[in-house]
């Protein structure tokens, strides 16, 4: 029954067949990573509920909830469709395709996707709101550093605007 010629023709079959798996399942994380859309993005799944303060050098995608507050300056923070955050969000970028409660300031641009809903002040120098989506609060359109298109009218573009009666509203209701 043993014999070592037999041993040394079954050693090198099995040999491949694990190697071949092995490179399959780096190609299976990859797509899960181009999904995500940078390596450097961290992720908080469904099942994760966080209560805190989060701040960080890297992007964020959120599906799952978050109370606290959001302050990853210079980064995107992705609310995705399962995702419910109770929150300041401070960032570059902040994409809702789920549920925002709470005030969200971008140093770049602001979507609210289709499914998204937001309720709080947004300050940006772009938004974005696509139909569908939901929205309430103030808007503060911030003009882009070194350019200073609305110095000759800066007091009329804070009072103008109906936003900007808006927060004083917010802020009563804050106080009281």
């Amino acid at each position: 029954m043993w014999k070592p010629s037999q041993t040394g023709t079954a050693s090198p079959n099995p040999t491949p067949e694990p190697v071949r798996p092995a490179p399959t399942a780096p190609v299976a994380e990859a797509p899960s990573r181009a999904q995500v859309g940078t390596a450097d993005q961290a992720t908080i799944g469904k099942g994760l509920f966080i209560k805190g303060e989060i701040t960080g050098t890297e992007s964020l995608y959120i599906d799952g909830k978050v109370e606290g507050s959001i302050s990853l300056p210079g980064n995107r923070v992705t609310i995705g469709r399962n995702g419910q955050v109770t929150a300041n969000v401070t960032a570059r970028e902040v994409i809702v395709l789920g549920k925002v409660k709470g005030n969200v300031s971008a140093t770049d641009r602001v979507d609210i996707r289709a499914e998204g809903a937001l309720s709080g002040d947004v300050s940006a120098a772009r938004i974005s709101i696509e139909d569908g989506a939901f929205f309430k609060g103030g808007i503060d359109i911030r003009k882009p550093e070194g350019k200073s298109a609305g110095a000759p009218n800066g007091m009329g573009a804070n009072s103008v605007p109906p936003p900007a009666a808006t927060p004083s509203v917010y802020e009563a209701s804050k106080v009281v």
